[in-house]
């Protein structure tokens, strides 16, 4: 009782977040120093670089290590905000405070019925597995977008498309958060959002989408799925090898363009299997919701309705209340399908850096905010892939680099777990979504993969 209550006080929350966040920034701010190569010349050199093109009116789109959509110098740009410290300290004591900005939410989340505190336990544990890097780059930032897109998806669906587009705009893939939202106000809201913000952009400087030429020129960098092949290859004559190339480690030599091409055409491959998800899942039949045993079951006599007003007429409203759509689209089904999806993504891309993992870890954390998550397992893979992914940078970055056997084992375990976490996660977003009788049978039926009872959480794009 006393360890239940502990882990649902705010003060422990705050208490393990606080001790597990000082040495992060003792480290990033060198008064301890992490084994391994320094991980915050990204922000002291190459993010302050950006920060004085930035400031002139224009991107940095000579600088073929600008590989982000134009959202991201709100970012890099962010520092001003703290003209009194040096630009990466500003950028650190920045992150750090977004840091704490998610713990809150998730928090506030993990509150009331169906909901649970471990999200917030998730994201306490997970970013300090991540190491310092997590400090030293801006996906921490994206990330709190994505995760306020999510938990603003249940009552405010406009609000959760608003800031999904902004997202996709900061570094793309937080717009698949909308793939789990049922409605269509959270995706017209990103439309017309994201082409507004995007228009802006590309009207007041120049160089906004230039980033979209660099990021088709890149190659297999060294920690993805496909550069396994690669690392194995070294140690039977192939005749690569690895360079700094676009602003990270890449395999350059003979057959790299044919896994790069291969892990694009899985990357498409995982575009179409969510895609099928989503209209299987929307043509399946909902659950024939159990009767309560209370009196209040009872029969009773009719009761006046208040009269309808124009938001319950439309079909829009009606779809959303059904109780087809409620177990379809239910809260903890956007933030488990925007997890999956990430997944998806991060496996099969042709780089999976470092930080990539904080985008998991805070997707990980909105599902467990859920108690009807299906996602226990896939998150744990997640949390012991990010304890991996430490050691394999910095700290043993020299073995990857040079393709150790130590290196190809700690790749092999890390993106083992991943690609476990991805298959895992599908099958269990599959099995709660998409009912076998979806296809003509009845919609009470029970059997395999076949939710047997709708959610405590509220619908994704309820209120």
């Amino acid at each position: 009782m006393v360890a239940r209550s502990a882990g649902r006080s705010p003060v422990w929350l705050a208490a393990v977040w606080g001790a597990t966040r000082l040495p992060l920034m003792l480290f990033v701010l060198k008064v301890l120093v992490f084994p391994g190569p320094d991980v915050t010349s990204d922000v002291s050199v190459i993010y302050r670089d950006w920060y004085e093109v930035l400031r002139t009116g224009a991107f940095p789109s000579d600088d073929v290590t600008w590989q982000y959509p134009p959202a991201a110098a709100f970012a890099i740009l962010a520092p001003a905000l703290l003209p009194f410290l040096a630009y990466a300290t500003a950028f650190f004591v920045l992150v750090c405070a977004v840091d704490a900005a998610v713990l809150a939410l998730l928090w506030r989340a993990g509150r009331g019925s169906g909901r649970s505190p471990r999200g917030a336990w998730v994201w306490v544990v997970g970013v300090p597995l991540l190491g310092p890097t997590v400090y030293a780059r801006y996906d921490l930032m994206v990330t709190a977008v994505a995760v306020a897109a999510l938990l603003a998806a249940g009552r405010h669906p406009r609000v959760a498309g608003a800031l999904a587009a902004v997202g996709a705009l900061l570094k793309v893939w937080p717009a698949l958060v909308l793939v789990g939202m049922g409605g269509r106000r959270p995706w017209v809201a990103a439309a017309v959002g994201g082409a507004g913000l995007a228009g802006l952009f590309a009207v007041t400087m120049p160089g906004a989408f230039a980033f979209l030429t660099f990021q088709r020129e890149r190659g297999v960098e060294v920690e993805s799925l496909g550069a396994l092949v690669f690392h194995v290859a070294r140690h039977f004559g192939w005749e690569g090898g690895v360079l700094l190339n676009y602003g990270s480690m890449e395999f350059l030599g003979p057959h790299v363009d044919t896994v790069s091409t291969v892990s694009m055409g899985l990357s498409a491959a995982a575009f179409g299997w969510l895609l099928l998800w989503r209209v299987r899942a929307a043509r399946s039949p909902g659950p024939r919701w159990p009767r309560s045993r209370s009196p209040e079951s009872q029969p009773q006599p009719p009761q006046p309705q208040p009269p309808e007003s124009s938001e319950s007429r439309s079909p829009e409203s009606r779809s959303s209340r059904s109780p087809s759509s409620r177990s379809r689209f239910a809260g903890h089904t956007a933030a488990d399908a925007a997890f999956v999806a990430v997944l998806l993504f991060t496996v099969t891309s042709r780089v999976i850096s470092p930080q990539y993992l904080v985008w998991l870890v805070g997707l990980a954390a909105v599902c467990r905010c859920f108690r009807a998550s299906r996602m226990r397992v896939p998150v744990a893979l997640v949390l012991a892939a990010s304890l991996v992914t430490v050691l394999e940078f910095p700290f043993l970055f020299a073995d990857v680099v040079a393709s150790t056997p130590l290196g190809i084992a700690l790749l092999a375990v890390r993106n083992g777990l991943l690609v476990a976490a991805a298959l895992v996660g599908a099958r269990a977003l599959w099995r709660d979504t998409v009912r076998r009788g979806s296809a003509g049978g009845r919609p009470g039926a029970s059997g395999p993969g076949i939710s047997r009872a709708p959610s405590a959480d509220s619908p994704a794009t309820a209120g």
